[in-house]
C-alpha cells in the first residue's frame, strides 16, 4: 500500500502495477481495448441487520410511525434521535423524500405564495421543485469552476429574498463561512439541501448544520438508502414544531424522541396544516443499521473517488473539480469539466465512452436526460439567462459511483475516460 494525498482528504490506493505504468494509466493496447461492464446504477444489498429490522416490523404490522404498542417506541422515533446526534442537531423529523424536507422547510420558515427564493443555478430539479411547490419563485446564483454557488453573484442578489435554498449539488461545498457571514448581515435565512453531503463537512461543521434548515435525502442513489425517504434537522423549536405538524402528526407530536418540548406546539397545532409526509417504520428500520456505519461507508466512497481523480488529472483539455483543504468530501459521483469544448466534441466523448461500458451524464445537454437537467430546462421558474454559468454548466460531465465498484473498476473507468478525451481532444486540435 502506498499513501497518496488529496486535497482536503487522504486516498489509499492499491500498488498496482497496472495503475503506475505511464503515470497510473495501463499500456496503450489495454488502454484501447478495455470495455468496462459494472453497473453505474447497482447499489450494495441492504445489510443483514437491516433486513431483520425491517422483517421484524413487517412481521408485527406497525408500520405507521404512530402505531405502536403500549410502552414502544418507533423505529422512526428511534431514527430521528439518531441522525440529531449524528449531525449535532437539537431536532430531527423523517419525512418521505429529500424533496418533501425541502418544500417543509421553506413553508416552516413562511415562505408562501408569490415569495421569492434565491438557490443554485446548477442544482437537481428537486430544488427548484421544492420552491415552486410552495408557491413561491426561484432566483437562480450562478455557479463557478470549483461547481460551487458563486458566492459574488449570491451577495448581488441577497437583497431579492429572505431564504436562500443552497444546494450542496454533487457533494460540493461552498465557503460556508463566508457564505453564512454574509447571509447573517442580511437577514437572509439559508435551507442546506444536503442530498449529495450526508457525512461530509465544512471546516468541521457537518453539512447541513450551518443554516437554519439541513435537509438530507434517503433515497436509492444517495448515502443511506430506503428506496424514498429523508430528514429535516433544526435547532429552532418553532421551525421543528411546525415541520412536525406539517408532516402530519396531526396530534401526536409528544411520540417524537427529537422534538421540541410541547409547548412549542401550544399554539401552532391549531394553525399549521397537515400536509402529510411521514416516514413509515419500515424505512426507519432499514436506515437505522445503515447510519451506524455511515462513517465506513463514506471513507469507501472516497477511496474510490481518489482512484477516479488520480487516474484523470492532467488530461489534456479535462479540468479537475479541486477541493478545498476545509472540505470533508463524501465522493459518491465524481465529475469534471471540458470548459469551452464544443458541444460535438463531448457528446462523441459521451458516446464513446458509453460504448465501452462508462455511463457519463453532460450537464450541457439543451434537452434534459434523466435526472440531468439544469436551470433553464424549468420553465415554470422563469429563468433568466446566465451566460458566465452557462459556460460551466455547458462543460459539466458527471459519474455516479456506486459502492459496488471495486478500486480496479475506477482505475478502469479513469483509463477509459482518459483515453476517449484524449483522442477526441487531439482530433480537435
Amino acid at each position: 500500500m502506498f499513501l497518496a494525498i488529496g486535497v482536503g482528504r487522504i486516498c489509499f490506493l492499491q500498488n498496482n502495477a497496472r495503475w503506475l505504468d505511464e503515470g497510473g494509466i495501463a499500456p496503450h493496447n489495454q488502454r484501447m481495448t478495455e470495455i468496462f461492464t459494472g453497473s453505474f446504477t447497482q447499489q450494495e444489498p441492504i445489510p443483514e441487520a437491516g433486513i431483520d429490522a425491517a422483517m421484524a416490523v413487517l412481521r408485527h404490522g406497525r408500520l405507521h410511525r404512530y402505531n405502536t404498542s403500549p410502552d414502544e417506541v418507533s423505529e422512526t422515533a428511534l431514527l430521528e434521535q439518531e441522525f440529531a446526534a449524528m449531525v449535532g442537531a437539537k431536532y430531527c423529523l423523517s419525512v418521505a423524500s429529500g424533496g418533501y424536507a425541502m418544500a417543509t422547510a421553506l413553508r416552516a420558515l413562511g415562505v408562501g405564495t408569490g415569495d421569492s427564493v434565491l438557490s443554485n443555478a446548477f442544482t437537481l430539479a428537486p430544488v427548484p421543485g421544492a420552491i415552486a411547490a410552495v408557491g413561491a419563485k426561484p432566483v437562480f446564483v450562478g455557479v463557478t469552476e470549483s461547481l460551487t454557488i458563486d458566492l459574488d453573484d449570491l451577495e448581488a442578489k441577497l437583497d431579492q429574498a429572505r431564504v436562500l435554498l443552497l444546494s450542496h449539488m454533487r457533494g460540493h461545498i461552498c465557503d460556508m463561512d463566508r457564505l453564512m457571514e454574509m447571509c447573517n448581515a442580511a437577514g437572509v435565512k439559508v435551507v442546506e439541501d444536503c442530498a449529495h453531503t450526508m457525512g461530509a463537512a465544512w471546516n468541521g461543521v457537518p453539512s447541513g448544520r450551518s443554516g437554519a434548515v439541513g435537509c438530507y435525502s434517503c433515497q436509492t442513489y444517495k448515502h443511506v438508502n430506503s428506496g424514498e425517504g429523508g430528514f429535516l434537522v433544526t435547532d429552532d423549536a418553532d421551525v421543528a414544531a411546525r415541520a412536525i405538524m406539517l408532516s402530519g402528526s396531526y396530534m401526536l407530536f409528544e411520540r417524537h424522541l427529537a422534538a421540541p418540548d410541547v409547548s412549542a406546539f401550544a399554539d401552532i397545532k391549531y394553525e399549521t396544516p397537515n400536509i402529510s409526509g411521514r416516514m413509515d417504520n419500515l424505512r426507519a428500520a432499514i436506515l437505522r443499521p445503515q447510519l451506524a456505519h455511515l462513517d465506513v461507508q463514506c471513507q469507501r466512497w472516497n477511496d474510490r473517488y481518489c482512484v477516479l481523480e488520480d487516474g484523470v488529472r492532467d488530461t489534456a483539455g479535462l479540468k479537475v473539480v479541486e477541493r478545498p483543504e476545509q472540505e470533508k468530501i463524501v465522493g459518491s459521483s465524481f465529475q469534471f469539466l471540458l470548459l469551452d469544448w464544443h458541444a460535438d466534441a463531448i457528446r462523441d466523448v459521451v458516446a464513446r465512452c458509453g460504448a465501452r461500458g462508462v455511463e457519463l451524464k453532460w450537464f450541457g445537454a439543451p434537452e434534459p436526460v434523466a435526472f440531468t437537467s439544469r436551470y433553464d430546462s424549468w420553465r415554470y421558474a422563469d429563468p433568466q439567462p446566465m451566460p458566465v454559468s452557462d459556460r460551466i454548466l455547458h462543460g459539466i460531465v458527471d459519474i455516479r459511483v456506486p459502492l459496488t465498484f471495486s478500486l480496479e473498476d475506477c482505475a478502469m473507468i479513469a483509463r477509459i475516460i482518459r483515453a476517449e478525451v484524449s483522442t477526441v481532444y487531439q482530433a480537435q486540435a
